[in-house]
């Protein structure tokens, strides 16, 4: 069987795609849960939305798939959506009303 120039080149090989841009999100609390992240990062339009939303789409949180709404997410979590760009959570610091106290 013979290959055409195209096919010989691109057997076999993935096409390189470049890395998504990771998003921070810095958070004042010491955590928040999933279902109110999707909703500040413009995932989801309620919070409502975040049981079916989790239901049917397979949502990575360090790693792992995450299906529960609830779920603490706290600096340092890598939160991985279908569709967004990956969300690191971060520690908010500097608030202006804090340093005017």
């Amino acid at each position: 069987m013979r290959l055409s120039r195209a096919s010989k080149t691109t057997l076999g090989k993935r096409p390189e795609r470049p890395a998504p841009v990771e998003t921070e999100m810095g958070i004042r609390e010491e955590y928040i849960t999933l279902a109110q992240l999707l909703k500040m990062a413009g995932v989801i339009g309620t919070g409502g939305e975040a049981k079916y939303y989790l239901a049917a789409t397979a949502v990575m949180v360090n790693g792992e798939p995450e299906q529960r709404r609830g779920r603490k997410l706290r600096p340092g979590d890598l939160i991985l959506a279908p569709g967004a760009a990956p969300i690191r959570l971060v520690k908010k610091t500097g608030d202006a009303e804090e340093e005017e106290a």
